[in-house]
């Protein structure tokens, strides 16, 4: 399974993380081929082998891993042994300073995002699209950890991972008159007639209005670079997922 990581998350031997993308798993057209959601009607043993594999490439057990059911919300859910990869909790976000358990955030074209702070070991994950942007849902992730284990802004890392930008990102006038309301002018970008949106243009003005200095972006458009990862868009909403994936060691 080919992966991607994160150049800043690289320099800390306390944590691993990884990036997937389409390439190396097992399921079939049109999920080809390492698709690890499994709500999207692939076959569920193909699923888990994609999981396992990936799981003894990053370096991790499987069954220890906490997934989401993503709901394009704000909620936030703060991860303890109750919670198992056969019950995935119904959220967009996930926090823990417990080690050798895995968190992963799932997307076809919404941001996948990391999040590290190695002076109080804490990792979280959240997932991003228009709705959980403009709903501030990486800036309240960020606050619960402030809120929960004293992380500060100065040490919180953060990665965003492969999604569609706003090379592709095609949007109605409503959701362009939405972000002009909440100030995301700067994220909008006209064509002739077609309106389009950088979702991670309004993640980083709220980064940006925080203060928070450590952060990568991994430039890659999921649209774009179809043939590498899923994309909800340019596959015509029948595709697999991608995910991003970190743990405390």
């Amino acid at each position: 399974m080919k992966i991607v990581t994160s150049t800043l998350l690289s320099t800390f031997p306390n944590v691993i993380s990884a990036f997937t993308t389409r390439e190396g798993g097992v399921s079939r057209t049109p999920y080809s081929s390492a698709n690890l959601a499994f709500h999207v009607g692939d076959n569920p043993m193909d699923v888990i082998a994609n999981h396992d594999i990936l799981a003894s490439l990053v370096g991790y057990n499987r069954h220890s891993l906490i997934h989401m059911r993503q709901i394009h919300s704000d909620t936030i859910v703060i991860v303890d042994e109750n919670i198992r990869f056969d019950t995935p909790p119904e959220c967009d976000a996930l926090i823990t300073d417990k080690p050798n358990i895995p968190l992963m955030v799932m997307s076809a074209d919404c941001t996948p995002i990391l999040l590290y702070d190695p002076n109080k070991q804490v990792i979280g994950v959240v997932h991003a699209g228009r709705a959980g942007a403009l709903n501030k849902i990486l800036v309240k992730t960020i606050q619960k950890m402030i809120n929960t284990y004293d992380s500060t802004h100065k040490d919180i890392h953060i990665i965003l991972g492969p999604s569609i930008h706003g090379c592709c990102y095609e949007i109605n006038e409503a959701i362009a008159i939405e972000c002009e309301v909440q100030g995301y002018t700067s994220a909008l970008r006209k064509e002739d007639k077609k309106l389009f949106l950088d979702v991670n243009t309004i993640l980083l003005e709220q980064l940006k209005a925080l203060k928070i200095e450590n952060f990568e972006v991994i430039d890659h458009c999921t649209s774009c670079q179809n043939n590498t990862y899923f994309s909800y868009r340019a596959d015509k909403k029948v595709t697999g997922r991608i995910a991003g994936v970190i743990m405390l060691r």
